[in-house]
């Protein structure tokens, strides 16, 4: 009896090899296994974690007496050594021999082991070194004679959202490395450098020093998001990597400490996370104040700038232009202000300078306009000579007696008022037999020449011209 399929006129259909596919299937799953593996091992930190030295190691660079506090106060007179010079070579070196890393990293273990008594010495020994940091910087920026304002003491007067994962991301890597069977040194010193634990209290110093508080309060807030985010790195690796918690023999007394230690942690979590938000926050208004200024105000021609301010903490941006305003520019700025996401919520003020007082702001931004004309005007006097000089190595080239253009074109304006412009070319000209080179002269005349004077003009000019260069040369116009 024939098949219903071949009865149809089709083929028989054909079922794949279940032992088959069920081989593909166990390759793929066991290639798949395999690069999982690879990727586990490759990034696996726990089986080279050394946890009770590790812990032993972090305590150990808690106190801060003896030597430690030589070291500090030296370290503090070299950084502010080399933020008076303005030099980086020295700062960085002052932040390879600080300890201040210690208590920092005792901090966020004691909150992520549970460990009240390791973290009350890390609070008490990270406050003693703060206070002894800012004062020996004081002290030296009051005593030394030289307080100009550096771009490097500047720079720690204002933090940014980069400070803030410089900060976390060293932290990872020190405790990491802290971790690890063996120290790696190395990353402990590239990590002193980046998270820049020094030079932001060198500069709170400074503040005092010189009666500026408000650096010290700049410079004091980037160092405690550096501190803060340091302590919570270290306690997010120890927590991922399960070191122990330290256990209490009385169980109500366990149960309190380990209350006391996660409100302890939350409060310094919730201050990390505040401060990144408002970091990035007030970085993401300088980056849009700066592309406002810019774009819209500095790229119009027809605005003048005096001065401007913006400030985020007040939510406003103050433009003082030369000149009054007319209302519907002030309205397309206040609109244009729109585009920019972190500008939506600031009120811009506008002063409109044209008082006696301006008058020596604008006369300056007037001398620098004028001294910019000249500028070029010299670089344009400049590149006419190159062309000339150009000009008459391809006349020699061409067998021509070469000439100064600039020097005949003064002459003729010198002869003929009437010019406003003179072009000279060389053009080539062909009678389909041979190629020649003719010198062709093309003025423009101001419009006071008439059309009956105009032929009479040209034809003066031709016959100067031939006499001043002593070769043909054909004067072609069309005014």
């Amino acid at each position: 009896m024939e098949d219903k399929n071949q009865l149809e006129g089709q083929e028989p259909k054909k079922e794949g090899n279940p032992i088959r596919r069920d081989n593909m299937k166990q390759n793929a799953q066991g290639l798949f296994q395999e690069v999982k593996d690879f990727l586990i091992d490759l990034v696996n930190i726990k089986d080279e974690t050394d946890k009770p030295q590790t812990i032993e190691d972090i305590k150990k660079d808690i106190p801060f007496k003896g030597h430690t506090v030589w070291i500090l106060i030296c370290s503090i007179f070299i950084a502010s050594f080399g933020l008076n010079a303005n030099s980086v070579a020295v700062v960085i070196g002052a932040m390879l021999i600080s300890p201040l890393m210690g208590p920092i990293l005792g901090i966020g273990m004691a909150l992520a082991l549970n460990d009240i008594d390791t973290l009350k010495r890390s609070l008490i020994n990270f406050g003693v070194m703060v206070g002894v940091s800012v004062l020996t910087a004081s002290f030296f920026f009051w005593a030394f004679p030289l307080k100009s304002e550096t771009s490097e003491l500047l720079a720690r007067t204002a933090p940014d959202i980069r400070d803030v994962f410089i900060a976390f991301f060293g932290g990872l890597a020190l405790v990491i490395a802290k971790s690890k069977k063996g120290t790696i040194a190395g990353v402990i010193f590239g990590v002193a450098i980046a998270t820049a634990l020094m030079p932001p209290l060198c500069t709170a110093g400074y503040g005092i020093g010189i009666g500026k508080l408000e650096y010290t309060k700049g410079a004091m807030y980037l160092f405690m998001i550096n501190t803060v985010f340091i302590a919570l790195a270290t306690f997010v690796v120890l927590k991922i990597l399960r070191f122990p918690m330290v256990k209490y023999a009385n169980s109500t007394k366990r149960k309190r400490i380990a209350q006391f230690a996660s409100i302890i942690a939350i409060l310094f979590m919730v201050p990390a996370i505040m401060t990144f938000i408002d970091v990035y926050k007030k970085s993401k208004f300088e980056t849009d104040y700066k592309n406002f200024i810019l774009d819209e105000i500095k790229n119009n021609k027809s605005l003048m700038l005096l001065d401007d301010n913006g400030d985020y903490e007040k939510k406003i941006i103050e433009l003082d232009f030369y000149g009054n305003l007319p209302d519907e520019t002030k309205a397309d700025l206040k609109n244009e202000k729109l585009n920019y996401e972190s500008l939506k919520d600031i009120e811009i003020f506008f002063k409109d300078s044209n008082s006696a007082d301006d008058y020596e702001l604008v006369k300056d931004l007037l001398e620098e306009k004028r001294d910019e004309v000249k500028d070029q005007r010299k670089e344009i006097e400049t590149l006419e000579q190159t062309i000339d000089e150009l000009r008459n190595k391809l006349a020699a080239k061409d067998g021509q007696k070469p000439f100064d253009f600039l020097g005949v074109s003064k002459d003729a304006r010198i002869k003929f008022s009437e010019l406003q412009y003179l072009t000279f070319s060389n053009e080539l000209r062909s009678d389909f037999v041979k190629i020649d080179t003719i010198s062709v002269v093309r003025p423009v005349w101001h419009t006071s020449v008439t059309d009956s004077t105009l032929v009479m003009k040209n034809q003066e000019l031709s016959d100067w011209l031939k006499g001043h260069l002593k070769t043909e040369v054909e004067v072609k116009y069309g005014n």
